[in-house]
């Protein structure tokens, strides 16, 4: 019996294998990272929702050198502005994007502390990324919990100085960060109210449409008595003037005038 051989056919690499979208690494270093990074995005990703030219996204490759696939970052969180937000992307790359990111946020745990501190932020301006935040949501690797940098006139970032209330500002985004125990919450400076992440949003919303509902019941339980009240009235007045009708045929009209 002969064998066949199929002719052997080219590879050809294609770009999401020559640039991967992932390195099998976990997103973060513990649950409170996790829990800490999710949150944010969320919150990110509700308050900017409407934005379509505003991408929002967590754990993906930041790739910046065309033609290196190691010359890359995956930043916790990422937030683009000028571009299409509705395009699904398995990574970034700087070079088909034209746009680098607006500000880059970093969670610091005991792994990424000394990358985060002294390698990043040259890069990250290199990059030309305006704003560089890092949170430390256990407060366990950074001198401050929260610290912020934002790139001057020169291209060289100085540290973004916190408020009164120890929150630091976002000039790109328009935006607070302010930290409350082992989350960083994004504060909208116009009502000085935490904006939510999509649970809190959507656990917000189910009270809202609970609180309407019993309205509603309050108000057909306010018309029903309304109505009865009413119905009573009308009844008491038909039974004093079928009494007056009847004093009046006994003789009795001068007790109604």
């Amino acid at each position: 019996m002969s064998t066949i051989i199929a002719p052997k056919v080219p590879f050809k690499i294609q770009p999401e294998d020559e640039y991967p979208s992932s390195d099998g690494q976990p997103m973060a270093e513990t649950e409170v990272h996790i829990l800490a990074l999710l949150h944010l995005l969320s919150a990110l990703r509700f308050y900017f929702r409407h934005h379509q030219d505003v991408y929002v996204i967590g754990d993906m490759f930041l790739y910046y050198r065309q033609g290196n696939p190691h010359a890359r970052k995956a930043p916790d969180i990422m937030v683009i502005k000028g571009i299409d937000a509705t395009v699904r992307r398995r990574s970034y790359k700087l070079w088909e994007e034209g746009v680098p990111p607006s500000i880059v946020i970093e969670l610091t745990s005991g792994q990424t502390k000394k990358e985060d501190i002294v390698t990043k932020p040259a890069l990250y301006a290199s990059l030309g990324i305006k704003e560089y935040f890092l949170f430390d949501p256990m407060y366990e690797y950074l001198d401050e919990q929260l610290i912020g940098y934002r790139m001057d006139a020169e291209g060289e970032y100085v540290i973004i100085e916190p408020d009164a209330d120890g929150d630091l500002h976002s000039v790109e985004l328009g935006l607070i960060f302010s930290i409350e125990d082992s989350l960083l919450r994004v504060v909208d400076p116009e009502t000085g109210e935490y904006i939510p992440a999509l649970d809190e949003a959507a656990d917000r919303a189910a009270e809202a449409m609970q609180r309407a509902q019993d309205e509603a019941q309050r108000a057909e339980q306010e018309s029903q008595r309304a109505e009865q009240e009413s119905q009573r009235a009308q009844e008491a007045e038909a039974e004093a003037a079928r009494l007056r009708e009847l004093l009046k045929k006994l003789g009795h009209n001068d007790a109604f005038e």
